[in-house]
């Protein structure tokens, strides 16, 4: 069996604890979370999570029949089965001395990324993407010295009428 990234959908009802509830189901079941987005979904009252975890397909059957277990799970779709649109965002703050500047924008015109601060020795940069986009972008602006990184975590759908 072989072991990969696999993005979850699970679709929950919108109420206190319930993301406590889902990322305590796989801390006790020892799943690893890689990246963990929640927010409102086009149904109110409900919320959608993109869960990114790592599992051959029997561990992705065992971590879908647990979360079904929970009340407050709706429904459970693994995205990776299918043809997706996988996004995720960061920002990353990184050191700049003036001198440096056209060149760090070259590196973001690149990657269609935004420059969304200048202070006197740094710039912060936004860039949006799937994950590897992100990697490589972080990648590329380590050698001029990463102040402070956030990353959203990956949020997906299946392309089409699905």
């Amino acid at each position: 069996m072989m072991m990969m990234n696999h993005a979850i959908s699970v679709l929950v009802n919108d109420q206190p604890g319930v993301l406590q509830r889902v990322a305590g189901l796989f801390g006790r079941r020892g799943f690893n979370i890689e990246s963990i987005t929640v927010g409102q979904s086009e149904e109110q009252g409900l919320s959608r999570m993109v869960i990114v975890t790592q599992g051959d397909d029997k561990t992705l059957e065992q971590i879908e029949k647990q979360l079904y277990k929970l009340i407050d799970v709706i429904k459970v779709v693994n995205l990776s089965l299918r043809p997706m649109v996988s996004r995720e965002l960061a920002l990353i703050k990184v050191k700049s001395e003036p001198t440096e500047r056209p060149e760090i924008m070259g590196l973001v015109d690149t990657f269609r990324a935004a420059v969304v601060d200048i202070g006197p020795n740094s710039m912060m940069v936004q860039v949006v993407g799937d994950t590897e986009k992100i990697d490589a972008m972080i990648e590329l602006l380590r050698p001029y010295g990463i102040k402070e990184l956030s990353r959203t975590g990956v949020t997906a759908m299946i392309r089409g009428n699905a």
